[in-house]
């Protein structure tokens, strides 16, 4: 098989042990494994319950085995031992495209040990090109597990969910609002990191007009915020890191930072109070879509995650409100949860300053 580095690569006709290089790709995983997803795997970085607590709770609770899981790292790439990885002795390892929290395809020498011992290693990728090669990355994982049918099924859904937005933003051509696109709220102090790829490619898809296209060199980087105050975007979107705190330690850091919180276990009235007080920043409350209600915040793991799609359509909602009056992507990630998920939706993935 072709993995999404471009690579051959020959897969055991069983796999029954596998390397999760980001454990954040556990849920992609289960796309693919209806029962327990946890059962085939020897090893997996620890990103998913550092970055994603409340989250990873929720999985736990389910799956109360995946606590005895071995971790090969942390949440960084430079963390990964692939020393303690080939102890594990995997079958396959399954890292995303340019690394970030997990080797990627450039980390040659862990590469080359992992394949001198027999591992194939197998690249997938929900972050860089989110659109275009997630269901390419499905279509991998079914290949790796032996579940095409169920590979296919998803990607059919998931490309019939962004056509509903495409096709109708290709048919009726509306002006394209402009965006300020702020990633990953509270985790510094300053004003004003954002992203131009990752998340920023689903807001291009939703029919958004960033601020930053043209200014960052990379995929993310800082603006400066005099250029937001003289811009004056039409909308505000705020990426979200704050989850429901699951010990006291994460309870008092979520009360002193500003993060807005969604995600696993996160209440409507949680997420609007705590969009609210990240709003009240000096550099942020001034600008007028923060002023004039048009601000909102999105679940910041949309941009390494299959149901992107999801995404995509609750900014279409935002930014061109009467065009899609009728999508509820609530509903599409319902349906993705009950289909594809082994672990009930319960949560809130976006919100708006105003209901």
């Amino acid at each position: 098989m072709t993995d999404l580095a471009g690579r051959s690569v020959r897969i055991p006709a069983r796999v029954e042990r596998i390397l999760l290089g980001e454990g954040r790709l556990l849920p992609a995983l289960a796309i693919l494994e209806p029962g327990d997803p946890s059962a085939r795997l020897a090893g997996m970085m620890g990103d998913f319950e550092q970055l994603d607590a409340a989250g990873y709770a929720q999985w736990r609770e389910r799956f109360p085995k995946l606590d005895a899981v071995p971790r090969v790292g942390r949440s960084q790439a430079g963390s990964f031992s692939d020393e303690r990885a080939l102890q594990l002795r995997p079958q396959v390892a399954i890292f995303g495209l340019g690394g970030g929290h997990g080797p990627g395809e450039r980390d040659r020498e862990a590469l080359a040990r992992l394949e001198a011992a027999g591992v194939a290693v197998v690249f997938v990728d929900f972050r860089h090109d989110p659109l275009g090669n997630t269901p390419r990355s499905i279509r991998v994982l079914g290949q790796v597990l032996g579940q095409s049918e169920r590979a296919a099924a998803f990607n059919a859904y998931w490309q019939q969910q962004l056509q509903r937005v495409r096709q109708r933003l290709a048919e009726r051509k509306p002006a394209a609002p402009t965006v300020f696109l702020e990633s990953r709220v509270g985790l510094m102090s300053e004003c004003c990191d954002t992203m131009v790829g990752m998340m920023g490619r689903l807001l291009d898809a939703a029919g958004g007009r960033n601020v930053a296209r043209g200014l960052l060199p990379g995929e993310q980087g800082m603006l400066n915020p005099e250029l937001l105050l003289a811009r004056q975007p039409a909308v505000y979107i705020g990426t979200a890191i704050g989850s429901v705190p699951q010990t006291p330690q994460q309870q008092r850091q979520q009360q002193a930072s500003q993060r807005i919180v969604l995600g696993a276990g996160a209440t409507p009235e949680m997420a609007r109070a705590s969009l609210r007080g990240s709003l009240r920043r000096p550099l942020i409350s001034p600008l007028q879509a923060v002023q004039q209600g048009r601000a909102h915040a999105i679940w910041h793991h949309f941009y390494n995650s299959p149901f992107n799609v999801v995404a995509v359509q609750a900014m279409a909602q935002w930014l061109h409100p009467d065009l899609f009056a009728d999508l509820d992507p609530r509903q599409t990630l319902q349906e993705m949860y009950r289909r594809f998920q082994p672990i009930a939706l319960r949560g809130e993935y976006w919100i708006s300053v105003e209901p």
